[in-house]
């Protein structure tokens, strides 16, 4: 592997967050069903923080990596039920939008974890 295990790590993140914005800007435009325009993004979105936190954290487990990222989705999910007009206003940005989300949604996290778990998958099967 020419870029190593960070290297393509970083790749894969950067594939995932272009895949995620066509998939918000052009879902519908492209004939992309709701369930995946509503969620793909989110499953994306899990994918992008597995493949960034292997990229931070290295060579360890990828089960490791599993629990961290899920425990980093989680965490900023439940962060959307803190309020602060600073921070809303903030979460109202296109920035806001895309990295903290605006509303609480279970059906979020679950998402999360399974585009972490594919994440996880796909790299598995790369090892």
């Amino acid at each position: 592997m020419v870029l190593g295990l960070r290297g393509q790590r970083l790749l894969n993140a950067g594939i995932v967050i272009l895949a995620g914005l066509v998939i918000r800007a052009y879902g519908y435009e492209i004939g992309l069903p709701f369930i995946l325009v509503k969620y793909g993004g989110s499953v994306l979105w899990g994918a992008m923080v597995y493949f960034l936190m292997g990229m931070v954290t290295g060579d360890v487990p990828i089960r490791r990596i599993v629990f961290i990222s899920l425990v980093i989705a989680v965490a900023v999910e439940f962060f959307r039920l803190y309020h602060l007009p600073w921070l809303d206003t903030f979460r109202l940005t296109l920035w806001g939008k895309l990295l903290l989300g605006r509303v609480f949604a279970l059906w979020n996290i679950l998402a999360y974890a399974i585009g972490i778990a594919l994440a996880a998958l796909w790299e598995g099967l790369d090892r």
